[in-house]
């Protein structure tokens, strides 16, 4: 009886706490401005001496068991009690309809209580961690970090994934195979072995998404196989409609704030002040209408860093960042300066500012010191909102980037999606 009571009281908890969330999105989001610097990354080490830590993608294995953490600061000026939980989602982010009694191992409602207060910095922050738990089944999942007193309030979402290589992705990237795209796409050529793997119809049960940069906006999704080899197990994805190709993009912006005494690269200059510094990037020009110009970057990610004393997550300052980019007034357009930095998000905190006296655009940005990757995004009215970064940054099919091959299967009588298969592609690699 008493196993029973507390079963049900496991269950009605957690349909509370789900029904208190779910008017959240499943999207990476931080809702409240004083969350800055949410990184979720495989822990393989400690990120205060290695801070390339932060440059893999929130995706583990789970015959590795490797674990990810969770750091974020919050400038709120005092503790606050932070509690996480997890949501499980199908191959498209939608939530899935599993209890959570199916996906974890314990009671999902977890304490977030690893804190340190920020070292020698003007902007005053809390630094927490969290080491996330393993989950039962490999599939796509939310994060879900809201305050203990109001579970209501939630402070930030943020998506990773967890995966058991059942079948075989492989893939090689080249530029694209229609003629007048073959300088600015580059296209995907896919095969999957499943071969020892239970399925009914592989042309039909598998769903193969493909990511570019580790960004969940440059996704391709519903691609058909274009030759079943079935006794050798394997689907082929050579496809040639376009639909495997995406644009090249160009090469990352960068810019180097570990160090406020003297300027690091392509900083312009750095003001003082009392409360806090003031970064003034070097302004920008459109590379829309340049050739293309090799140069190594971090595919748009950012890694948290300080030249004093090497300890990046607690002796970092929050320094204000200044972006300019001198182009002409787009008149049907708005401007933004994006990147891993703010989850590719396009809102009020990243808009740029036309000012016609300096003939250029600007935006001002708190972030942590560190070496940053950026991009200029041009986002057009209408029904429908057009975003690009081509306008600004041009396509290039010799860009560097880097791809994941994400595959997705329901196994009979499941009820939700698994990821079944993993794989990372690199084109264009100089390093």
């Amino acid at each position: 009886m008493v196993r029973l009571l507390a079963f049900l009281f496991i269950i009605h908890s957690s349909f509370f706490i789900l029904h208190s969330l779910k008017a959240q999105s499943t999207t990476d989001f931080i809702y409240d401005p004083k969350i800055q610097t949410v990184l979720l990354y495989p822990q393989i080490g400690d990120q205060a001496e290695n801070p390339s830590l932060s440059l893999n993608p929130a995706v583990v294995s789970q015959d590795e068991g490797t674990v990810l953490e969770l750091t974020f600061d919050d400038l709120q000026g005092q503790y606050r009690p932070f509690r996480a939980r997890l949501i499980h989602c199908n191959a498209d982010w939608q939530r899935s309809v599993l209890n959570d009694i199916e996906f974890t191992y314990e009671y999902n409602d977890y304490a977030i209580t690893d804190y340190q207060v920020s070292v020698n910095t003007k902007v005053a922050y809390f630094h927490y961690r969290f080491a996330l738990p393993k989950v039962k089944l490999p599939g796509n999942y939310v994060l879900v970090v809201y305050d203990e007193r109001d579970r209501n309030n939630v402070y930030f979402t943020r998506r990773f994934c967890s995966y058991t290589n059942r079948v075989s992705p492989s893939a090689t990237v080249t530029f694209s195979a229609i003629p007048n795209r073959q300088f600015y796409d580059q296209q995907i050529n896919l095969a999957l072995a499943y071969r020892g793997y239970p399925v009914n119809s592989p042309q039909d049960d598998f769903k193969v998404v493909i990511r570019q940069n580790f960004r969940d906006d440059h996704i391709l999704t519903n691609l058909r196989p274009t030759n079943v080899r079935a006794f050798d197990g394997v689907l082929e994805y050579n496809i040639l409609d376009q639909s495997n190709t995406m644009s090249g993009g160009n090469e990352f912006r960068f810019f180097d704030i570990r160090n406020t005494i003297s300027r690091g690269n392509y900083i312009d200059r750095i003001d003082r002040n009392a409360d806090r510094n003031v970064a003034f990037v070097q302004a920008d020009q459109p590379r829309s209408g340049s050739v293309y110009f090799q140069s190594d970057d971090f595919n748009g990610l950012f890694a948290i860093d300080q030249r004093d004393n090497q300890n990046g997550p607690l002796s970092a300052d929050y320094v204000e960042t200044v972006f300019t980019l001198r182009a002409p007034e787009l008149p049907e357009g708005e401007v933004y300066v994006t990147g891993a930095f703010n989850f590719w998000l396009l809102n009020n905190r990243n808009q740029m500012i036309y000012e016609p006296a300096l003939g250029a655009y600007r935006a001002r940005m708190l972030l942590k010191q560190g070496v940053y990757n950026y991009a200029y995004a041009v986002r057009r009215g209408g029904p429908k909102p057009v975003v690009s970064e081509s306008v600004v940054e041009g396509d290039y099919s010799a860009t560097e980037n880097e791809y994941e091959v994400f595959v997705y299967n329901r196994p009979p009588a499941s009820r939700a999606d698994q990821l079944v298969g993993y794989a990372r592609i690199g084109t264009n690699r100089r390093k």
